[in-house]
């Protein structure tokens, strides 16, 4: 999937760019060289790093940077992530898109981190989900993941997930997974099937029919949760999903849950404020 993300760098130049940075091509000289310091101004988590250097030498191989925090630290507002030399113009040009990727993947580190913090003592694990920036999901589910969740799935292709639709389409629990096992294996693919249920009548279908790798548990309450997570008792994952949030991430976890999925680890949060600031060599 890396070349996903050298489409979105080069598509990203391409909308920011276009024909010409006509700011900096009219007051900076081809010649002048200079440095730009990546510097954190809030708390939080650092993540985006790796990317960043991919967005410098898509632009320009000869940038140097200075790696001086490592993706995934701890950070402090004041700190210094990394430097990087070399034409001005050049770091005029690649500054808003490495700040856009990096405050938004940092937020998105902090964000999980912060849930993952909340289930220590627990067996539970964070997921993330497919409420995702369109062309963006890559470098998203990666900070998921520096910042200490698990990529639930990167698309509709690398895992079956019977969702509500797809069991009302299919007409049914049983028609659905039953689907999902002869579709499986009729293509020759080694992919693992996960079951939503809304209920425990449809707990029960999933339980009798089989075949499956997870369920997950659709706005069950914590209590409901609790009895589900205790009547499939081990025989396959379990997953919360729904409505969960900070306030009831620890209570969902206790019940014994495998997996609690958040889409506001990715849907709605708040990037990390840090700035990019170069200096021209005399």
């Amino acid at each position: 999937m890396e070349h996903l993300i050298d489409e979105l760098i080069t598509l990203a130049f391409a909308e920011d760019i276009g024909d010409g940075d006509v700011t900096t091509l009219s007051c900076i000289p081809a010649t002048a060289k200079g440095t730009s310091r990546l510097i954190i101004k809030e708390d939080g988590v650092l993540a985006g790093v790796e990317i960043a250097k991919r967005v410098f030498r898509h632009f320009d191989p000869e940038l140097k940077v200075n790696v001086l925090i490592e993706d995934g630290a701890e950070v402090k507002k004041g700190d210094i992530a990394f430097t990087v030399e070399g034409k001005v113009q050049s770091l005029l040009q690649t500054e808003r898109l490495v700040l856009n990727i990096m405050q938004r993947m940092s937020g998105i580190a902090t964000t999980t981190r912060r849930y993952v913090k909340a289930l220590e003592g627990t067996h539970t694990r964070v997921l993330d989900t497919r409420k995702t920036t369109p062309g963006m999901r890559m470098p998203e589910k990666e900070a998921v993941r520096i910042g200490g969740g698990v990529n639930h799935r990167i698309g509709l292709f690398d895992m079956i997930l019977l969702k509500d639709n797809h069991v009302d389409f299919a007409g049914g629990i049983p028609q659905a997974i039953t689907c999902a096992k002869n579709y499986l294996k009729e293509k020759g693919k080694d992919l693992k099937i996960e079951i939503e249920v809304r209920n425990f009548d449809e707990l029960e279908q999933a339980l009798d029919t089989g075949g499956i790798d997870r369920i997950m548990l659709d706005n069950f309450s914590v209590e409901d949760t609790r009895k589900a997570v205790a009547r499939v008792c081990g025989r396959y994952e379990t997953e919360s999903s729904g409505g969960i949030t900070s306030d009831t991430l620890r209570d969902y976890a206790e019940t014994g849950v495998d997996y609690i999925s958040i889409g506001a680890l990715t849907h709605s949060v708040k990037s990390l404020d840090m700035s990019l600031k170069a200096t021209v060599k005399k």
